[in-house]
């Protein structure tokens, strides 16, 4: 696998192959990270490349020019947020071993509009002063993937304190102010109800009964789209 990232990250830029850009390895990468081993390499700091989380080699490329690329990553990323124990090290910063993903959820889904004072306060650096010319991420489908692993992001207190804390609110409202897709929209409402609601009395076993919907929620939604893509393969016999 690390053989296997090093060609993509290097690919990217044509500097390990001028004729290959090896972005489908992304949707390698998703497809192992479905399993709990694939899981646990990508989130894993690797001894041997000092220390380095391999998933940090990925994140970089939520906003390349390449869907492809973009696509795979983003569900790459997905993917390794389904065990709410490795959310600590999602949501932790690089240099404390994390891979810091926020920024890299974030910044997709914003786009040139501007905020209060009051919304900024408190954002990410890498979120705030963003060019006039800033572009939202293009596709429905990655936004509403962003907005799944920012969903199982909260099924944990410390993980809906740290969006909140990050001002997660103002950038999915303005989300769903500009994109008129419908999968995005809902991905925004629900998003937004966690983000809102009141946390008294949620601690012990009120919280890990929540954790369960949150993550079959979103396994549900994965299972439909995969039948529906499974349909559109079949060949019909027009007689």
């Amino acid at each position: 696998i690390d053989q296997l990232l090093d060609c993509f990250v290097k690919g990217s830029g044509g500097s390990y192959n001028q004729h290959a850009d090896y972005d489908y390895l992304s949707y390698l990468f998703a497809d192992l990270a479905k399993d709990e081993a694939g899981r646990k390499h990508f989130l894993a700091p690797r001894r041997e490349d000092e220390n380095i989380v391999p998933l940090t080699k990925l994140v970089v490329f939520t906003e390349h020019k390449s869907t492809i690329r973009r696509r795979g990553v983003a569900n790459t990323i997905k993917n390794t947020a389904f065990n709410v124990h490795d959310h600590a090290r999602l949501l932790a910063e690089q240099s404390d071993d994390g891979v810091g993903v926020l920024p890299y959820l974030l910044l997709p889904l914003m786009g040139d509009e501007e905020y209060s004072d009051e919304d900024t306060e408190g954002m990410l650096d890498a979120c705030q002063l963003l060019p006039p010319d800033k572009q939202r991420e293009r596709e429905a489908d990655i936004l509403a993937t962003h907005l799944d692993t920012l969903l199982l992001l909260t099924t944990s207190r410390a993980g809906r304190e740290r969006l909140r804390g990050v001002k997660c609110y103002p950038i999915v409202r303005e989300l769903h102010l500009q994109v008129e897709d419908e999968g995005v929209r809902e991905g925004c409402d629900r998003l937004v109800q966690v983000l809102m609601r009141d946390e008294e009395g949620e601690e012990g076993e009120a919280e890990a009964d929540a954790v369960v919907p949150r993550v079959q929620e979103v396994e549900e939604e994965e299972e439909e789209e995969e039948e529906e893509d499974n349909e559109d393969d079949q060949i019909v016999e027009v007689l």
